[in-house]
This record gives structure tokens, sequence and C-alpha cells, in this order.
């Protein structure tokens, strides 16, 4: 049996409204619903975006980004339409500001450059690993998903895999620093405590 061509990997795979949790605790009035709206936003937006770029002969967009681009795109276009749906959150306006939600009217003009209050989303093809700049206390929400990179011989669709979240505390970071003379970007990352924190409070999984 062939698998997956080009052109049928242009169409991500729809997210399961059957494979949402119920019973995971969720900050500042956020929903399921807003968070399942998001991600199906998203699957909409790649979809359009891919075919268009097979119909001109191009590559889909997941198979020429650098695999932390991509990443990137999908977590800052998931904290962007959050807002949309849940009236408690917007995206945070400080340039870089930490965290990528605060709530609604918290802060003058929406705008803080760093608070504990609000929630960090980040997007990545890892179940674990993952990092931020700074070990720190706040809510942090991962979209775990699967796509090509660039290099993949064979096509696939992007699909979420999972949705994991929790308010971490300063334990749950692993700080890695870097010494005087290396250029590597200053990272944290979340301890295996800390995961088994996120997924115990999972929000999404596929494997339901």
């Amino acid at each position: 049996m062939g698998g997956t061509n080009e052109k049928e990997a242009c169409t991500p795979e729809p997210v399961n409204p059957a494979c949402f949790n119920s019973k995971c605790s969720l900050p500042y009035s956020l929903e399921i619903e807003h968070i399942r709206q998001s991600m199906e936003d998203f699957i909409h937006f790649l979809g359009v975006i891919n075919r268009q770029l097979n119909s001109e002969g191009m590559p889909r967009i997941e198979t020429f980004l650098m695999a932390a681009s991509f990443s990137s795109i999908v977590g800052e276009f998931i904290a962007s339409r959050i807002p949309k749906y849940c009236p408690t959150l917007v995206k945070n306006r400080y340039h870089n500001g930490h965290p990528d939600l605060i709530p609604k009217g918290m802060f003058s003009d929406d705008a803080v450059q760093y608070t504990n209050e609000g929630i960090e989303v980040k997007a990545s093809r890892y179940t674990s690993g993952w990092q931020g700049h700074n070990p720190e206390p706040v809510w942090l929400m991962v979209f775990h998903f699967d796509s090509n990179t660039p290099g993949d011989a064979s096509p696939r669709p992007f699909c979420f895999k999972g949705v994991y979240s929790a308010k971490l505390d300063k334990n749950d970071w692993s700080f890695s620093g870097r010494s005087g003379t290396s250029r590597r970007t200053i990272t944290a990352s979340v301890t295996r405590e800390g995961v088994k924190k996120m997924k115990e409070n999972w929000i999404y999984k596929v494997s339901c």
C-alpha cells in the first residue's frame, strides 16, 4: 500500500472533539471549547497555506522552515487565537512580554514585560524536554504536534497529538545557563516532575 502523497499531506488531520479531558483544570475562566476552537483555527490556517503552496508547485511550509521556527508559528498562532474565544484573556501587547496570555484589564494597555499572572503558550514536536528562558512560576500550556521537518522523505499531514498544562513552580524547571564565553541561548527546561504535573492535567490526547 502506498503512503500519503504530497497533495494529501497538505490537509492537516482534524482535531478530535472526543479526545479532550473534561476533568482538566484550567485557569482564568479558560475553557476546553476555547482551546479546541483555537486548534481548529490553526488546522484551517495551515491547510489553506499548504494547499495554495502546493497549487503553485511549492513545498509545504513545515518542510522548508527550520523545525524551531515552525514550532514558534504554531505556538504564536494559538496564543493569538485563544483570546478571540476566551473573553477573560488577552495577548500580552508588550514586545516579547512574559507570559503570552494575561488576564484582560489587569495591566495598563494589556501590556506587561514580566508577570507570574497568565499563561505561557508553547508548541513542540516532543513529549518532554520543553524549554523556556528562565525558571519561573507560571501556567505553562504546551501543544504537542507531529509534522514533517526539512529533509523528511515521506510526506505526512500535520496533527495535534496532545495539549498539556499546569501551574509550574521554580523547582519544576532546570536552569541551563551558559559560560562566559558561550554563545548558546540561555534556557531552562521543564523537569521530569514538571512534565508529570502537566501530563496529569492533560487537556487533549489523540490516544484517548
